[in-house]
């Protein structure tokens, strides 16, 4: 059709959470929370967050440093909703990939990793377990 221009549709906005992981974390399943976790995003809370169109595409993780131990801990959450306002404001969503990668590059630094660790249902397993579950 000549004289119409065809407007590009802005994109879909993208979800902050998980309802898979939600859902195992309910049920405090740890089985199901390796299958959400093997098949689904999860959301990490950002220093720096990536670039606004494209949110999937990086950003710089923030994990917590025990100031009395040094020991370091990683956050993960099934929701954008369940991070706590005192953790920096940005999130980011990423896959069960990246979250594989992660651990395995810093699995000797991290000592734990949180899910949902302000609620409603946390869970907290070590890095080395939620590798193996990754990696099944």
């Amino acid at each position: 059709m000549a004289g119409k221009a065809r407007r590009k549709q802005a994109p879909e906005p993208v979800e902050f959470r998980s309802q898979a992981l939600a859902e195992a974390l309910e049920r405090q399943d740890i089985a199901a929370v390796a299958l959400a976790l093997r098949h689904g995003n999860t959301v990490v809370p950002l220093v720096k967050p990536g670039p606004r169109d494209a949110p999937l595409d990086g950003g710089e993780v923030w994990t917590y440093r025990d100031p009395k131990t040094g020991e370091v801990a990683l956050l993960l959450f099934s929701d954008a909703a369940n991070k706590p306002a005192n953790l920096p404001p940005a999130v980011g969503l990423q896959s069960p990939a990246w979250l594989r990668s992660f651990l395995k590059r810093y699995e000797s630094t991290i000592t734990t990793v949180f899910l949902d660790i302000a609620g409603p249902h946390p869970m907290q397993a070590p890095p080395g377990e939620l590798l193996r579950a990754l990696e099944a």
